[in-house]
């Protein structure tokens, strides 16, 4: 049995079950397999992945090994990690793991330093963390990279920006079948599911206020108008506040949005999007949520050092009494509410980004030596080919261009 670092092994039972249900929703990762499953061009490639533990990333790094690599997994969220998951990959798939849910940001640290020091040719991010901590460590080995999310990708855009980074990154998360349907549909439905397992409140005929529109914050704000709440959005890129806007919401500051929120949902990627100002024009009682990467959106520490008491009410609810006076909410202690507090997004829409993912692998090993260091999109044809095999599956055929037509569409001399 590979090196590992799981509590209790004996959870691998579960885990075993709910990573067998997840990949019954992931055909085209399972599609993609069986085509490169004769040749394993992974042979002899050590990766090291820094994501979350779950079961839709459990079918992603088992993928990775039956294709003939080593995998080595971190997690990228300290409370995302499902431990049955992980003991499950280590018991039965022999795939060294190193993470626990809910271990400190100490503990965090050690295990991407621990898969750092595997001397992968590939790492597998989601957030950054590990491409730095590579950086930090002047790993020799790494030959390239792939990020997940958007958060990743804008740290490792200014690495790039100022030369830092060292080798080929895929930005994964700027597929189009990864954040039209990953960001949005997975974010905005785990999001809602999150909130309702700690809480359990009344959706419909609550004010919900949404800090940032893009793809992730455009699905949160569908699904909770879906459940009857009245939805507010806050921005400061006047393009997506005007989407928002022409979108049937509301859009104003969050200095005015505050005063009547019944919660708070951030997903913008930046940081102290809702502070000391904000939380004294909160209502009382007012519940507050981060489906941003990292747990920086939210004041949070703040909060704490200007607690009159602080109660866990339930699994992931704090119930925070501020000196003022003032009750206020947490969820998932600011944490990734969508995985913290629930189980992340879907397996059919991981299907997608984790199809992207082998892809990016797979073109990162097949273009080694002539990638300089940068970030890059997966090409467009990677892209549909993911929409394609989906669609597939679905069973679902769509129409084709002429020849005619396609000489149309690339032609200045045609005309009407």
């Amino acid at each position: 049995m590979n090196d590992y670092k799981i509590r209790d092994i004996g959870l691998a039972e579960g885990g075993v079950k709910r990573i067998e249900w997840a990949s019954s929703r992931m055909p085209v990762l399972n599609l993609l397999v069986d085509e490169f499953q004769e040749s394993k061009p992974l042979t002899g490639y050590s990766i090291s992945a820094c994501l979350h533990v779950t079961t839709e990333t459990a079918n992603l790094v088992i993928a990775l090994k039956r294709l003939g690599a080593k995998v080595y997994l971190a997690p990228s969220n300290p409370l995302s990690t499902q431990d049955d998951v992980a003991a499950a990959l280590v018991k039965y798939h022999d795939i060294s793991v190193f993470a626990l849910h809910g271990e400190d940001l100490e503990s965090y640290y050690e295990n991407l330093y621990i898969v750092a020091d595997k001397m992968p040719q590939i790492i597998m991010d989601d957030g950054g963390d590990l491409t730095k901590v590579v950086h930090e460590k002047n790993i020799p080995t790494v030959i390239g990279g792939t990020e997940e999310t958007t958060t990743g990708v804008l740290r490792l855009r200014a690495m790039a920006k100022d030369g830092l980074l060292r080798f080929p990154v895929i930005a994964v998360n700027d597929s189009q079948t990864k954040y039209l349907f990953d960001n949005r549909y997975g974010t905005g439905q785990s999001t809602i599911d999150g909130i309702l397992r700690a809480t359990n409140i009344l959706i419909s005929s609550s004010t919900f206020v949404i800090a940032g529109y893009g793809w992730c914050g455009r699905g949160i704000a569908m699904r909770a108008r879906g459940m009857g709440a009245r939805v507010i959005i806050t921005e400061v890129d006047p393009i997506k506040a005007l989407e928002a806007y022409e979108d049937g919401f509301l859009v104003m500051p969050m200095r005015e949005a505050a005063r009547m929120a019944d919660v708070i949902v951030t997903a913008t990627g930046c940081k102290k999007v809702v502070t000391e100002e904000h939380f004294s024009l909160l209502k009382d009682g007012a519940i507050l949520a981060n489906a941003g990467h990292f747990d920086v959106e939210i004041d949070v520490k703040y909060l704490r050092e200007n607690a009159k008491s602080i109660d866990k009410i339930r699994d992931n609810l704090e119930r925070i009494i501020l000196k003022s006076g003032k009750t206020l909410y947490l969820l998932a202690e600011g944490r990734l509410v969508n995985l913290a507090a629930a189980e992340g997004h879907p397996a059919e829409v991981m299907d997608l980004s984790f199809s992207n993912q082998l892809l990016a692998v797979l073109y990162l090993i097949d273009n080694r030596g002539s990638l300089k260091p940068g970030v890059y999109v997966l090409p467009e044809e990677l892209d549909r080919r993911v929409a394609f095999v989906k669609l597939k599956s679905l069973g679902i055929m769509i129409d084709e261009l002429s020849e005619e037509q396609k000489a149309y569409l690339t032609s200045w001399r045609e005309g009407t």
